[in-house]
């Protein structure tokens, strides 16, 4: 199949890596640099150009080039350079290129094939649109991994014997992410993901460039449309002394003229930590919420975290530190390069992809980044509303999974319903992202109320599929929503949905639970009170794991309950263990 590597899709930089025996390795671009800056321009040549050449040029040509255009992935957003119009799509696919290119000259042979970082919060339309950037490149894109999934694959790798609870903050140039992770034995589980796509380091950076310029007398947005030269070369400016910041307790900045030049007499600004600090407070003020979020959706506080990491290069702001600092009551970890470790990760993915035997022992799970769901109708007063959302699985749910909710019919005799799937996190539909609808034709006629099963199962290939059933008469229609699948031929999205009717076995089905409850109803008859008082609190439990928690928690409960039974009923437990044997 070839050699496959990892990339990170940065908004201000990417880069390469492939897995070796000696861990993931960074492959550096053809000027010898490990970060390509995600910049693309035509020079007046018109020769295209990415990377470092684009990133000068936009200095002294910002009409002739972009960047920040990762923002924009998923949206009607275009650019004109040079007279012809860019997606950003188009753009994303032209760095991807140049990344490829740069691994077949360092690997020597033919690259097809990568696992692509994507910021935790990116929703379906912008994973899409990072899957065709890939295609445009000339690569399958195996799987569309979360930037701080990858970062914590990245310190997992080398961390496998250890057992902790880490939060992954990831500030990059354009989003910021949040992942809390635990790691125990070589299985690294995404517990919870949430994060920002517009808050990143070019927001500090472009903050800092207004301020100057309004203390000369400039208004940052109108001076960028009349002026886009001098706004440029202040964003460059700005850059610099943001950087210089982080070391140091003052930074100079100096203002060009309209054309971006700088003269012996241009003005020279001197701007202090405590100033840039104070003017981008309410930018260092939004990670809060994200953060609050993830540890809220883990039941997790502050003080039960055992490690903070830090990824993106805009993480090295002291004032970024000392609130993670202050959050968590302990400084954050960087032992690795923050600007390299989510392409670090994804060779790691790429390895797991691959079967590496150098990452055989480390097993990673996901969460699905937002909620899935139905849209359905309420009863107000004397009316029914619809644009209502119906959760079915809820964001942070570890995947692959399956859920089920029982819906009914609202008027009498109603023979049909459309199913319209959204993704989100608002209460109404409006506020959502619509992915795809179906109808469900026959069902019986009779009074309000008749029920459906609808069943979403969702893999780690980014296949959903939606199953509803017709529970007087057991008819089942199946949609599936492959638009999104990462990567995958017809071939393999149907082995998917295949798989999935694994994950849709119930566990109530199993006859081991159906017996074991039936075990445990009998012999709670039989109990002293306060022994029966117990046994209900298990088989409560018991039947509530059932209906909502993976695999492993039921196979907990239920040993958890049969030793319980296996005391007052020795027998039976002979009898079941001779039965398996015999089985």
């Amino acid at each position: 199949m070839g050699t496959i590597v990892g990339i990170d899709l940065g908004t201000t930089n990417s880069a390469v890596a492939h897995l070796t025996a000696d861990g993931p390795q960074i492959i550096s671009n053809a000027l010898g640099e490990r970060l390509t800056p995600s910049v693309v321009g035509i020079d007046p040549e018109g020769k295209l150009l990415v990377g470092r050449e684009a990133k000068e040029l936009l200095v002294l040509h910002p009409d002739r080039c972009t960047s920040l255009f990762k923002r924009y992935m998923g949206s009607d957003w275009t650019v004109q350079l040079a007279g012809r119009t860019y997606t950003p799509e188009q753009l994303s696919g032209l760095v991807l290129r140049a990344l490829k290119e740069d691994a077949e000259a360092h690997l020597g042979t033919p690259i097809e094939r990568a696992v692509i970082t994507v910021p935790a919060y990116f929703n379906d339309n912008q994973r899409k649109a990072t899957m065709n950037a890939g295609r445009i490149a000339g690569l399958q894109v195996e799987r569309i991994l979360n930037e701080p999934t990858a970062a914590a694959m990245a310190y997992g790798l080398h961390e496998q014997e250890e057992e902790k609870v880490l939060v992954v903050l990831d500030l990059g140039g354009g989003t910021f992410d949040v992942s809390v992770v635990e790691l125990c034995s070589g299985v690294l589980e995404v517990r919870a993901s949430s994060g920002e796509n517009f808050l990143g380091g070019e927001d500090f950076t472009r903050s800092l460039a207004a301020r100057v310029m309004t203390g000369v007398g400039l208004a940052f947005e109108r001076t960028e449309v009349e002026a886009p030269h001098l706004v440029s070369r202040m964003i460059q400016q700005a850059e610099l002394a943001k950087c210089q910041l982080s070391r140091q307790a003052d930074a100079t900045l100096r203002v060009p003229d309209r054309e971006g030049h700088f003269h012996d007499d241009s003005q020279v600004i001197t701007v202090t930590r405590e100033q840039f600090e104070s003017g981008t407070a309410s930018l260092l003020a939004r990670m809060e919420l994200p953060i609050r979020r993830a540890l809220g959706d883990t039941n997790l506080k502050p003080a039960d975290i055992d490690e903070v990491i830090l990824v993106g290069g805009a993480t090295r702001m002291p004032m970024f530190i000392e609130r993670v600092t202050q959050m968590f009551s302990k400084p954050p970890r960087c032992r690795l390069n923050p600007d390299e470790v989510v392409a670090l990760g994804a060779a790691v993915q790429a390895g797991l992809v691959a079967r590496d035997v150098n990452v055989e022992d480390l097993v990673v799970t996901d969460v699905a980044p937002f909620t899935l769901g139905i849209e359905t109708t309420r009863k107000v007063g004397h009316e029914h509303r619809d644009g209502y959302f119906l959760p079915i699985i809820n964001r942070n749910t570890t995947i692959p999974v399956s859920r089920c909710e029982r819906v009914a019919t609202l008027r009498a005799n109603q023979r049909e319903v459309s199913v319209k799937i959204y993704q989100g996190e608002g209460r109404r539909v409006a506020d959502n992202l619509f992915l795809g609808q179906f109808e469900v034709q026959g069902i019986p006629p009779g009074p309000p109320g008749q029920e459906l099963d609808i069943r979403f199962t969702y893999d780690l290939n980014g296949v959903l599929e939606i199953e509803a059933t017709i529970v007087e008469t057991q008819r089942k229609v199946t949609h599936v929503v492959t638009r999104y699948a990462r990567g995958l031929s017809a071939g393999q999205i149907a082995e998917a949905v295949a798989k999935m009717e694994d994950l849709k076995r119930h566990p109530r089905e199993e006859a081991v639970n159906r017996f074991l409850i039936r075990r445990a109803e009998r012999i709670y008859r039989e109990l002293a009170l306060d022994e029966r008082h117990l046994l209900n609190e298990l088989i409560g439990g018991f039947e509530q794991v059932l209906e909502e928690g993976p695999a492993d928690a039921v196979e907990r409960y239920r040993l958890e309950l049969q030793m319980f039974l296996d005391r007052f009923d020795p027998g039976a437990a002979d009898d079941s263990a001779w039965n398996d044997d015999q089985g």
